[in-house]
């Protein structure tokens, strides 16, 4: 088998897959913004490592149990809606900046811990990409590739992921990207947690709605 063309597939899909603006986007952004670089960078990490949570019951076949059991995906579902509308009610509270003779705003002090488990998190409760790797692990990938060869796979992505929300947090959290957010950060940081909760109750919502894809 050709493992080139089936990891190139694989590349593209979740290349289109992780720059579609969602909840790691939203949270990467906030915590690069609110907290500076560090703190996105470490957040960015959080959201990396997330997928190996997918990618590791993707290759143990838990996957596929969740695929057809949908009492337990509804609750994966409503506990990220949960986590999701919590993060964004404390972004509401945000209070308007303190002005300064600095040129920045001062960042918000946010343990390296909890900006990792904001990502990670964040990323492993996101039913969406459970729905991803379910598909990538059970359409584009053949049944016949070697599990060493299918876990490369998913260190890449892991690796992909990270590298793409960490060039996130450093364009947000630059200079003069932070600076502006001297007068107006406080509004920033409440239509972020705006759309945090938004995503949250768009996610608990879609099953009366019909507007997300249900397993079967």
């Amino acid at each position: 088998m050709d493992y080139l063309s089936e990891f190139l597939l694989v590349a593209v899909a979740h290349l289109f897959a992780v720059m579609s603006p969602g909840p790691d986007f939203a949270v990467v952004i906030r915590n690069s913004v609110s907290a500076g670089r560090r703190v996105g960078l470490v957040t960015a990490v959080g959201v990396g490592c997330g997928i190996c949570l997918h990618v590791g019951y993707s290759l143990l076949g838990i996957g596929l149990i969740i695929s057809q059991s949908v009492w337990l995906f509804n609750v994966l579902k409503m506990a990220a809606a949960a986590y999701l509308v919590y993060l964004g009610l404390r972004a509401l509270r945000s209070k308007p900046m303190q002005a300064g003779p600095a040129v920045l705003p001062a960042v918000q002090n946010m343990p390296a811990g909890k900006a990792f488990a904001n990502g990670f998190v964040t990323n492993g409760l996101n039913p969406k990409a459970t729905l991803f790797f379910l598909s990538l692990f059970t359409v584009v990938i053949s049944p016949q590739t070697p599990i060493a060869v299918q876990a490369g796979y998913g260190v890449y992505l892991a690796v992909a992921t990270a590298a793409w929300f960490c060039l996130v947090a450093v364009m947000f959290s630059h200079a003069r990207v932070r600076a502006a957010f001297v007068r107006t950060g406080h509004w920033f940081d409440r239509l972020m947690g705006a759309v945090l909760i938004g995503l949250g109750l768009h996610l608990a919502l879609s099953e009366w709605l019909g507007l997300s894809a249900r397993p079967h």
